[in-house]
């Protein structure tokens, strides 16, 4: 019989020692049947183990796989930004820090919540959240982020149900409250700091209250300007209050120099009034003294102070003046007048004294 005779039942492939003929092929799209990769597993199992063997092999392999399974959902690593939460039936147990542990699977299961890791919150995406009402009856456009961490990760996972919802929920809030009392130009001034503060202890006070395991590290006021609809009027405002602080700084600078120049003026009238003082003073009190002097040697004296007194006097007297005196009673010499000389000396005394 031809070995490519592929019709009837003869053949090597026909029903033989086997007791069946050649399989039929699995239509196109078909799964395969379990039980039948099963058995065809087994088969070339049995081929590879000595035989005898084969099902005590079985048992260990699987024994080893399920306790190897175990180990790898025993064993968990806890990385440096996180903390192992480790739950015993659904209860908490204990807290692991960064590094290699061990928990009972699958008695215990583990949290990893990320608690180094510092998380943002943004405010003021849309006019419904960004609109508030300041203390002033204003409403002032506000834009602002929240950052914040987890500081207990047990209250983080169990005491609340969504606690980044609820700090959002608790932030904006807060702020809310804090516009809600701070008038609007001192938000948009020179109180932006201070509503930062206000907000971060509203709402870490409030958070705590709710045990949410949450650590508020800082609140940052991005924007707080007047809203869109109101913007180019309040810049028309404040380009008004500017030119009016212009015009004020200028009054003051002229207003200090000219009281600066007076103060001036009028400190250098006093001080030429006190050196004059001072002087006329110190002149009356010198010839106070040289008169006592004199009154002294007079009454020692009287003769020959009176006559030296008049000789002095007499000496001023004549030293200003242009007259001449000759005695010719004693003598018959005619002396020589420099009558020139002492016509510019009058006239020079005369100059003088015009001068």
């Amino acid at each position: 019989m031809s070995w490519n005779n592929q019709s009837g039942s003869g053949g090597p492939w026909g029903q033989g020692p086997w007791g069946q003929g050649p399989r039929k092929q699995r239509p196109s799209g078909q799964q395969p049947d379990l039980e039948e990769l099963l058995r065809k597993g087994q088969d070339k199992l049995r081929d590879v183990l000595p035989s005898g063997g084969g099902n005590k092999f079985i048992w260990l392999i699987v024994l080893a796989a399920i306790v190897l399974v175990w180990g790898m959902n025993s064993f968990y690593r806890v990385q440096p930004d996180e903390a192992g939460v480790v739950l015993r039936f659904g209860k908490y147990v204990r807290t692991t820090g960064p590094g290699l542990h061990f928990a009972f699977w699958p008695v215990e299961t583990v949290e990893k919540p990320k608690v180094g890791r510092e998380h943002k919150l943004s405010f003021g995406g849309s006019d419904e959240e960004s609109l508030m009402l300041a203390g002033d009856q204003n409403i002032v456009d506000i834009k602002f982020t929240v950052l914040w961490r987890i500081r207990d990760p047990e209250d983080y996972l169990f005491d609340v149900h969504t606690p980044e919802l609820l700090a959002r929920l608790v932030a904006e809030s807060a702020m809310r409250e804090v516009v809600g009392r701070t008038p609007a130009e001192e938000i948009r001034t020179r109180g932006r700091l201070k509503v930062q503060d206000e907000v971060k202890k509203l709402t870490q006070e409030t958070l705590d209250r709710y045990r949410a395991g949450i650590q508020i590290t800082s609140v940052q006021l991005e924007k707080a300007d007047p809203p869109a609809q109101v913007i180019d009027a309040f810049e028309e405002v404040q380009r008004a209050e500017q030119n009016l602080n212009k015009f004020i700084r200028e009054a003051e600078r002229y207003r200090n120099r000219v009281l600066g120049e007076a103060k001036g003026r009028a400190a250098q009238i006093v001080e030429q009034a006190k050196a004059y003082k001072a002087k006329v003073v110190a002149e009356a009190k010198g010839e106070a003294a040289r008169f006592e002097q004199v009154l002294a040697q007079y009454l020692k004296a009287p003769d020959v102070t009176r006559k030296r007194l008049y000789l002095e006097t007499m000496e001023k007297v004549l030293s200003r003046s242009n007259k001449v005196v000759l005695d010719t009673k004693n003598t018959g010499i005619l002396p020589y007048l420099p009558l020139d000389r002492l016509k510019s000396g009058a006239n020079g005394m005369k100059g003088g004294a015009a001068r």
